[in-house]
């Protein structure tokens, strides 16, 4: 792919993802912010309204202020910068560059949140009985399918 079109796909991508992101999550803060949880489908898909200060299943969000900063503001920002140039400089698969500006997409969301509000807005679970996932958003989602891509088909032979 010439590089005037994986800038566009990669802007695309970016923008689609976090638009998405940002609006479900603004839904969340106005509908489900205070009210009691609701469940879907035999509660398989539960909303509820959490806000995450740690990362991953709210890992490190007993760490203090200021380690938390360095971690999830800083260091995620030079990840996701150093994310950008792969992904203008891969000359691999387009589904590569998809794959790497899904992840890219998902963590400039989740990033804006603990920028401007000091946590994540996450509002999503889904599970059967007591086998559930942890609270999660879309931009978690984007996050995953990107980096299980990578995983998944980084690997094989053209």
């Amino acid at each position: 792919m010439k590089p005037p079109a994986r800038i566009l796909l990669i802007f695309a991508l970016i923008v689609a993802t976090v638009g998405c992101d940002r609006l479900t999550k603004r839904m969340a803060m106005t509908s489900l912010s205070g009210a009691s949880d609701r469940s879907y489908l035999g509660d398989t898909v539960r909303m509820q309204y959490a806000e995450n200060t740690g990362g991953f299943l709210s890992i490190g969000s007993d760490l203090a202020p200021s380690v938390r900063t360095a971690i999830f503001i800083i260091a995620t920002g030079c990840i996701l910068l150093a994310l950008t140039i792969v992904a203008m400089k891969h000359r691999g698969a387009n589904w590569h560059i998809v794959a790497i500006s899904l992840a890219l997409a998902g963590g400039v969301s989740n990033l804006i949140d603990r920028v401007t509000r000091g946590a994540v807005v996450d509002f999503l679970n889904i599970g059967v009985g007591q086998l559930r996932t942890g609270v999660f958003n879309v931009a978690d989602v984007a996050i995953f399918a990107g980096t299980a891509m990578l995983l998944l088909f980084g690997f094989r032979k053209p």
